[in-house]
């Protein structure tokens, strides 16, 4: 059963549309502002395609679906809320003026987070001038209403409770919450990107395979281990029967030789953009980003499936989030819930005056 009673969705992108089909589908109401015309066809989209896979998910029926609002203002999304969702452009000064206006106008003990790539929340959250406490950083990664994974950070203001509360938001919607323990820009997700997007725009630029081969190599390999064990339980099983301790010792060394231009980037100019948008257009092959998106989705319904069979019908990492969170939707699907634990959940968040913080000893997180 969800926490939620009510969102709000700022900014309807790929991911704000992505957060708004997850919530729609677990049965929650959504009010959204975008003030793109066309954000009504494009989320509609979204809907169309996060509806697709969410029957493949749950064959037997799925919740009855959350009521869909589009604000004329923010003040007006916002208003009822007891938990918002910003997802506006990755620029620090849109950031503030949204950020300013949700902390206005939102009653005081809803939860806000933020779906930045990068921007650290205590560089956002100076623009909340009432209640700053109650922002996080809640950074998915899309599909936002298939892939589960989000990143909670905390800034200098936030309060630890503000914390706890958005974990258990996010994993009542069926996501795995983790809690970043310090705060820095692109956060864990984005800075393992980074490094494997420099390495492979180098690899393009200086012709050592087209992106298509780039994505094959990945694909057919280390990106099928990622997925259901990570980086580091994959080179402790590489490490034989003396495990992670004689990888390290195998392989340490070859962090000192100079294979990687991590450290340097390309120039992004036109030439490089051409060469890669071309390749990236004949590796299409005439398919549509809206083709590529459900097929996309089918394979990643099925890889989740395939983990949650796993572990002696357990599941195994995703998949066994997936099984949980399937059943959590079937039983949505059979009985609507009269109302939800919102109301009792946000009374963990009343905002706490600076002087009664300081009073208790509480270090902010």
């Amino acid at each position: 059963m969800s926490i939620i009673n009510k969102a709000a969705a700022i900014g309807g992108g790929v991911i704000g549309a992505g957060w708004v089909a997850r919530l729609l589908l677990n049965g929650i109401d959504v009010s959204i502002f975008d003030p793109d015309p066309e954000a009504s066809r494009k989320v509609s989209e979204v809907m169309k395609g996060a509806r697709r896979a969410y029957k493949q998910m749950v064959p037997g029926g799925l919740p009855v679906e959350g009521r869909l609002t589009f604000a004329k203002t923010i003040a007006e999304a916002v208003a009822d809320a007891d938990f918002i969702q910003e997802s506006v452009p990755e620029r620090l000064d849109l950031k503030h003026k949204v950020l300013a206006e949700i902390d206005t106008h939102s009653p005081a003990n809803a939860i806000v987070g933020s779906s930045t790539s990068g921007i650290k929340p205590t560089d956002m959250q100076v623009a909340m001038k009432k209640h700053p406490e109650r922002l996080v950083v809640g950074h998915p990664f899309n599909p936002v209403y298939l892939l589960p994974l989000v990143e909670i950070v905390g800034g200098e203001q936030t309060f630890p409770e503000a914390i706890e509360v958005a974990k258990e938001i996010y994993a009542s919607i069926g996501m795995k919450p983790v809690v970043i323990r310090k705060e820095i820009e692109a956060f864990v997700g984005d800075r393992l990107l980074e490094a494997a997007w420099r390495e492979a725009l180098w690899l393009i630029k200086d012709g050592i395979c087209t992106v298509e081969e780039l994505d094959d190599i990945m694909r057919y390999g280390f990106g099928l281990r990622w997925a259901q064990m990570g980086m580091f339980q994959v080179y402790r099983v590489a490490g034989g029967e003396a495990g992670m301790r004689h990888f390290m010792a195998q392989f340490g060394p070859c962090l000192q030789w100079p294979w990687t231009k991590l450290m340097d980037v390309p120039e992004f100019n036109d030439e490089l953009v051409d060469l890669i948008a071309t390749q990236s257009d004949d590796q299409a092959h005439g398919l549509s980003i809206r083709e590529l998106e459900r097929i996309r989705d089918d394979n990643l319904v099925a890889i989740m499936d395939a983990l949650s069979k796993q572990n002696k019908g357990k599941g195994w990492g995703a998949g066994a989030l997936h099984k949980d969170y399937t059943k959590q939707l079937a039983k949505l699907a059979a009985k609507k819930p009269l109302a939800s634990k919102a109301g009792e959940k946000a009374k963990a968040l009343k905002p706490v005056k600076k002087a009664e913080k300081k009073k208790t000893g509480k270090k902010k997180g």
